[in-house]
């Protein structure tokens, strides 16, 4: 199955196909100077096992130096195809067009115009003792040998890039890497796919999002040009009430994709962290990295919020002399990329964090190791720190001088960093599968990006949804890096979800950023949230039933955060065992969850422990202001 995103593929897909009156003046005078001066050239590069591999190449008709090369490989396609046809822009951002590089894009093997199979994540091997043996990093290698060779007028300087599944490529191809590339981004990269980005979190499957991809992707036999896929028609605006009428996961392919989308199949066929899923976990296999790397992720990514984390720690630890640099923002997936990045959702950043990032940060970082220009002072971690709505650089990440602190779930609600004493105390609900939680608050069909922000007082007020906050804070808490999330629970079934919530709760009297934005006093922003599936606790490969009534321990950490909770703000904890349609819904009996019926979905009390010697928490990494 292929993780790409339903809106950044039709980003690349369609961009080019919106029609020229509703374009403005800014994006007609880009086009045009793409085409006035760029020269664009089709070439089938062949791979070590004799697998040609289609690339489009545009050249600055400036011939009065020489140019370095920007590699982009991807199994979106790259529109449009022909030699005489150009697309609206190229590279990065405008900045790079505008100063002249040499653009190249290719389509991945197997995929539309390329030879050869196409795997999904393809497995990385780490020993090719024969020209069959290929993956990623081998096909980058011979790409780049191939340009750096016959392109004319080039410096002999190849850079990388790419977002979501071309982040992988970016990643993958810079193991083993050519002499000639110098520097590689991967931005939003897919990394490991079962272990917290695209398809399960913790044992959770992410279903509204997944099942909203499929049902527009369809599976290449041979090179094709793409063909437009008609949008998914739901019969209802309300994706809630669809997947709760589709019933058992197993209800997908016997309605809907017919036993003919192997993909889907396949994500309903690894339920644990099996094989399949390890042979395509990048992360395992970064090693022996020699270009400069700047990996970019966003804090409120919901399709691949640990991959950036992944690929990063990996080369610090694997290569430590190779220049790594970490860059984190506000944006939700690839928002970086295009428009201003001065809000999400409700949530403004009281800034233009996507084109500072695009000026600031991604072009200069390419100019000095391709061109040579300027400095490297690309700091190891340079972060938007969310809250206070401010850039901070740091020589590590999580930075140096944090702090651990734990605030533990007490009596009436609150939420405290002194532990409780009390011998017994616990906090129960009612969860059915049959009435799970939402996760918004409002009717969609899929999974609105917006939602890592969403305010979750509409949560807070339901009875199966545990509600835990501070006292209003006298200071500012800023905390930095992962969030450990540590439970203790029972339940009267043999399986169970724990969804963890993190809240910014915002004083009464908030002012609202814009008269079209009403309502933020009070606003509870979810800062971070992530589920954790029981029958995973001990292990992802083997899940084990929760036995009925026994007090049980689940810890788990959460993708890192860089926020600031501000005086006179609170910090809020919910606790649920839904979250729907955004991760299917447990049965709450161990089961096979793809294939469980109807009667396997049953109530079950749940409940969180807050004694003494069962102290339920959350720990931050604390950062000085």
């Amino acid at each position: 199955m292929i993780i790409l995103r339903i809106a950044f593929l039709l980003f690349f897909l369609f961009s080019t196909a919106i029609p020229a009156t509703a374009q403005d003046d800014d994006e007609k005078k880009l086009a045009e100077l793409v085409k006035a001066s760029y020269t664009k050239y089709e070439y089938e590069i062949p791979a070590r096992d004799g697998k040609k591999l289609f690339t489009a190449v545009y050249v600055p008709k400036d011939e009065s130096r020489p140019y370095a090369i920007l590699l982009l490989r991807t199994p979106y396609s790259i529109p449009p195809y022909g030699v005489d046809r150009y697309p609206d822009s190229l590279g990065p951002s405008e900045r790079f067009v505008r100063e002249g590089f040499i653009f190249a894009y290719q389509d991945v093997r197997g995929r539309f115009l390329s030879e050869g199979e196409f795997l999904d994540m393809t497995p990385h091997r780490p020993e090719k003792p024969g020209a069959t043996d290929v993956d990623e990093s081998s096909d980058t290698y011979d790409t780049i040998d191939w340009l750096v060779k016959n392109v004319p007028n080039n410096n002999g300087k190849v850079g990388t890039w790419g977002i979501s599944y071309p982040g992988f490529y970016a990643a993958a191809g810079m193991i083993d890497a050519h002499p000639a590339l110098v520097a590689a981004s991967p931005q939003a990269p897919v990394t490991d796919l079962y272990r917290g980005d695209d398809c399960y979190h913790n044992g959770a499957f992410l279903l509204a999002a997944n099942f909203g991809f499929f049902t527009f992707f369809e599976k290449h036999e041979e090179p094709t040009l793409p063909e437009r896929s008609l949008p998914f028609d739901y019969k209802t605006p309300d994706g809630y009430e669809f997947f709760l009428d589709l019933g058992p996961l197993s209800q997908a392919d016997e309605k809907y994709f017919h036993y003919e989308n192997p993909y889907w199949t396949d994500l309903l066929e690894h339920t644990t962290y099996d094989e399949f899923w390890r042979r395509r976990s990048l992360d395992l296999h970064v090693r022996n990295v020699p270009p400069a790397v700047m990996t970019v992720g966003g804090w409120f990514d919901a399709e691949d919020p640990v991959g950036p984390m992944k690929i990063f720690r990996a080369v610090e630890k694997n290569d430590p002399a190779t220049a790594n640099h970490l860059v984190m923002g506000p944006w939700s997936h690839g928002a970086w990329a295009r428009g201003d990045g001065d809000r999400l959702g409700d949530v403004a950043f009281n800034s233009k964090t996507a084109e500072f990032y695009r000026e600031e940060i991604e072009f200069p970082f390419f100019d000095y190791y391709l061109n040579g220009n300027g400095e490297a002072t690309l700091p190891t971690a340079w972060v938007f720190e969310t809250g206070t709505h401010r850039w901070r650089r740091f020589d590590a990440w999580p930075p140096p001088g944090v702090e651990s602190r734990r605030f533990y779930l007490r009596e009436g609600g609150k939420l405290s960093a002194e532990a409780p004493n009390e011998e017994e105390a616990v906090d129960e609900y009612v969860s059915d599968p049959n009435r799970p939680v939402p996760f918004v608050d409002y009717v969609t069909q899929g999974m609105p990006v917006a939602y890592m922000v969403g305010d979750q007082r509409f949560a807070a007020r339901r009875t199966d949804v545990l509600v835990y906050e501070t006292e209003t804070l006298r200071e500012d808490v800023g905390v930095a890096g992962p969030i450990s999330a540590e439970l203790w629970v029972s339940t009267t079934g043999t399986d169970a979800d724990y969804v963890v919530k993190v809240i910014d709760v915002y004083p009464h009297d908030f002012p609202d950023p814009e008269e079209k934005v009403k309502g933020m006093g009070g606003y509870q922003q979810l800062v971070r949230g992530e589920p954790f599936r029981a029958k995973f606790r001990n292990s992802l490969e083997r899940p084990e039933p929760m036995v009925p009534g026994e007090l049980t321990r689940i810890a788990f950490d959460m993708p890192d955060v860089c926020h600031v909770f501000r005086r006179g703000h609170k910090i809020m904890v919910q606790i649920q065992s839904s979250w729907f349609p955004l991760v299917d819904r447990n049965p709450q009996v161990l089961v096979d969850i793809p294939h469980a019926g109807p009667e396997d979905f049953q109530k079950a009390t749940q409940r969180v422990s807050r004694s003494r010697d069962a102290a339920s928490s959350i720990g931050f990494l604390v950062l000085d202001p």
